[in-house]
């Protein structure tokens, strides 16, 4: 099958990046980054592109996924610790262990998440929580647990939402209620923040060609309702999102706060 990155755009539409990417800008080097939910699909990518743009990079997950390569490939700037963040011990160790083996803590980004779909009237309590959990109380926690790291570097703090949280989306609810939180969580604590010089923002990817957008572009009846939405005419590539999640937590958006990222190729 195809990938979803490379299909052909219809008639006027944008067709993907197909030249060569440039030498990455060495923009991070020098600081230390955190990420959740950092072992698979757009953590790892994130991960990655952290690591090119000359971060060090703690990936953070339950299992270590898909990242090992990674490991492998920057022993010198890249680790990997289990954590989980429903649990705020799980993650007050992962930001004590982590700015013990760098030095300090400069960027964490708040990425793990999963979804349970279903419609209101068949969607479970224990889903619904499930999600919450994970998506909601996890950046909260993450957040608390950067927080004094973050104090005394300056550093940047970055969620990510999803377009699901300002579209409605039949059998989404859970998720998408997820995502809007998240984003009114953000504006929050960028105003809590700003006096302590810590900068809040919230990348708000669309339909991609990795993790949950993977599922959605094999889904016949999924790229029929969402495809003719997308000003694109095709999915979002991972690095597509990176870019723009590198220039959030970059010295280069040092005014840029509050503010939520949409990287969805205007979706509708």
């Amino acid at each position: 099958m195809t990938s979803i990155a490379h299909q052909t755009a219809p008639p006027g539409r944008t067709m993907e990046r197909t030249t060569d990417p440039a030498p990455v800008p060495q923009v991070l080097q020098g600081l230390t980054a955190v990420v959740t939910g950092g072992s698979a699909g757009l953590g790892r990518h994130l991960a990655k592109g952290f690591l090119a743009a000359g971060a060090r990079v703690m990936c953070a997950a339950r299992g270590a996924g898909d990242v090992m390569d990674l490991l492998a490939d920057h022993e010198d700037r890249a680790a990997f610790l289990s954590a989980d963040v429903r649990d705020p011990d799980s993650l007050q160790r992962l930001m004590s262990e982590t700015a013990e083996r760098f030095g300090g803590i400069d960027i964490v980004v708040a990425n793990a998440g999963i979804t349970r779909n279903g419609g209101v009237s068949r969607l479970s309590p224990q889903d619904w929580r499930e999600v919450m959990n994970t998506n909601v109380d996890g950046v909260f926690h993450t957040v608390r647990a950067a927080l004094p790291h973050l104090e005394r570097s300056g550093g940047s703090m970055l969620t990510v939402s999803s377009a699901m949280a300002s579209r409605a989306v039949p059998g989404a609810s859970a998720y998408a209620a997820s995502k809007a939180a998240i984003e009114a969580f953000t504006r929050c604590c960028a105003v809590e923040f700003a006096p302590r010089g810590i900068r809040v923002n919230s990348l708000s990817p669309g339909i991609l060609n990795t993790g949950m957008g993977e599922i959605v572009g094999a889904d016949e009846r999924l790229r029929a309702l969402y495809w003719p939405r997308m000003l694109a005419g095709r999915a979002g590539t991972a690095q597509e999102a990176v870019d723009a999640a590198v220039f959030l937590v970059s010295p280069a958006a040092s005014y840029v706060n509050g503010h939520v990222l949409e990287v969805n190729g205007g979706l509708m």
